[in-house]
């Protein structure tokens, strides 16, 4: 670990059902449990969007939102205490937000919107215990080259846009559309990494 203190913290809990983010931070060595939703909870109700919200506020609010619930989960099955870690990832176009693509023919018409154009891929993160939060948001930039429909419509057969924020994932077949990024490839994926590791070691998780 990169500092000189005894970390306080040998795990955390993963409140995520990405298996990017896991894979994220076991890239970093962190050891984790995952606390995942029960079957009655709404999840996808606390992405929901309000209107005139900016991007980064919007994924800042869900973020804190997940670990809000994250927490009472954790309370409610009576776990050990440990720290939480929360993220959310949306893509912007100017203000407007693009989550995660109702079905097909709504994915068609992201991609198409970003055909040629640069957006931003917006990621909070945020880590929590009983009586502390705190949340980190990284903004990268992504230029995608123009798209062809034959290649928007074998992408989107493919599946992969579905459950994507902005419908596409960069360590996908996607990747070789874009022409440029500005920022943090990690967080582009779901996590960004430097954030993240500023958070564990002032929370003193071991990593």
């Amino acid at each position: 670990m990169p500092n000189n203190k005894a970390p306080a913290h040998d795990f955390l809990y993963l409140a995520s059902q990405s298996p990017r983010r896991r894979q994220l931070l076991e890239q970093l060595g962190v050891r984790y449990e995952l606390l995942l939703p029960d079957a009655d909870e709404d999840a996808e109700a606390l992405e929901a969007e309000r209107a005139g919200e900016a991007p980064a506020a919007y994924v800042e609010r869900v973020t804190l939102a997940k670990l809000g619930a994250a927490r009472q989960r954790l309370k409610r099955r009576g776990l050990p205490a440990a720290p939480i870690l929360c993220s959310d990832t949306t893509v912007a176009l100017g203000r407007r937000i693009l989550g995660k693509p109702r079905d097909a023919d709504d994915a068609t018409e992201m991609l198409r919107s970003l055909s040629g154009r640069e957006h931003r891929a917006i990621t909070a993160v945020a880590l929590g215990t009983a009586r502390r939060t705190e949340c980190e948001v990284n903004v990268s930039r992504v230029r995608f080259a123009p798209l062809g429909e034959a290649e928007l419509a074998a992408y989107v057969a493919s599946g992969v846009p579905m459950g994507k924020a902005g419908a596409y994932a960069i360590q996908s077949q996607a990747a070789a559309w874009i022409e440029r990024i500005t920022g943090s490839y990690s967080g582009i994926m779901g996590l960004p990494l430097y954030e993240t590791a500023r958070l564990l070691q002032r929370f003193g998780v071991r990593y």
